[in-house]
């Protein structure tokens, strides 16, 4: 019985540890606030971001808190529209979709999308500082 029970033991720790985790190589793609002129295909702007009320780090809160950003789509830099999106982890997927919608193809495989700087506590941000940094497998 003990004979069996190594067995089973020495059998599961090395499948349990043999798996070691499958790393994505992720990259990331930076949405400023400026509009290159003549670009062509689709981009993405920051326009602002009309409020922030993330958990500013050096605290803790209650609530994480949310980013809520103006971003612009541009074709052939013609305005397509103005989408306000709010960056929550309960609608980060739907986020993901939308954004996606006019990326190239290579990167369409979104896996993050986040607000940067993220506030810090008595550190004021100026309002041109902020982007999306959004996560993608290559």
């Amino acid at each position: 019985m003990k004979k069996s029970f190594l067995l089973f033991l020495l059998v599961f720790s090395t499948l349990t540890f043999a798996q070691s985790p499958v790393k994505e190589n992720i990259k990331y793609l930076k949405i400023i606030q400026k509009k290159c002129a003549n670009k062509k295909g689709y981009q993405l702007v920051l326009k602002q971001v009309v409020s922030d009320s993330r958990c500013p780090e050096g605290l803790n809160c209650i609530w994480a808190g949310e980013a809520s950003a103006i971003i612009s789509v541009y074709k052939d830099s013609k305005l397509v529209e103005d989408n306000t999106m709010v960056f929550s982890m309960k609608n980060e997927q739907e986020n993901l979709k939308w954004l996606a919608n006019y990326l190239p193809e290579k990167q369409k495989n979104l896996k993050s999308v986040s607000v940067f700087p993220y506030p810090k506590k008595g550190v004021k941000i100026n309002a041109k500082e902020p982007y999306l940094k959004i996560g993608f497998v290559k």
